[in-house]
């Protein structure tokens, strides 16, 4: 019999992309991350069965950056993109993605969230920032009035 393909949910944030590999309890985890974006992965679950994907990612990563955390859950790889920016998906296929690969929602982080999170600190001019794609413009504009009012007092 074959190795098996176990669930994988994954998340992004501009630099890294994680992977949660959902196998419990799993031995002889074995996982390699390729400049191109190859990312192999194999293990043996609880009950001697092999499981073992690999996934061609959108874009090229640093080996030197993947970190593997093996929990008694799961296994979670963080990957470190080798440029910064968001990736359309997680996979160069623009095929749909197999049905065991999904968006891990705990971890999701929406660009703007992480945009918006980083300027907490920061100065009033950085308030207005807009999206490459313009998108995140109306987010930006619901900002000014109040800060006008805060100014005027």
């Amino acid at each position: 019999m074959g190795s098996r393909q176990p669930e994988v949910l994954w998340a992004q944030r501009s630099d890294k992309v994680y992977l949660t590999i959902a196998l419990p309890d799993a031995r002889d985890v074995s996982v390699k991350c390729e400049i191109d974006g190859l990312f192999s992965f194999s293990a043996v679950g609880v009950d001697g069965q092999s499981f073992s994907f690999t996934l061609q990612l959108y874009a090229n990563i640093v080996p030197e950056g993947c970190k593997t955390k093996i929990g008694l859950r799961n296994i979670i790889c963080s990957i470190q993109k080798e440029k910064k920016g968001w990736w359309k998906r997680l996979l160069k296929s623009e095929e749909k993605p197999a049905p065991h690969l999904k968006v891990d929602w705990n971890k999701w982080c929406d660009e703007d969230d992480e945009e918006s999170s980083d300027y907490l600190g920061s100065d009033d001019d950085d308030v207005v920032h807009t999206g490459e794609d313009g998108s995140s413009d109306d987010e930006g504009m619901l900002y000014l009035p109040d800060l006008e009012k805060a100014r005027g007092n």
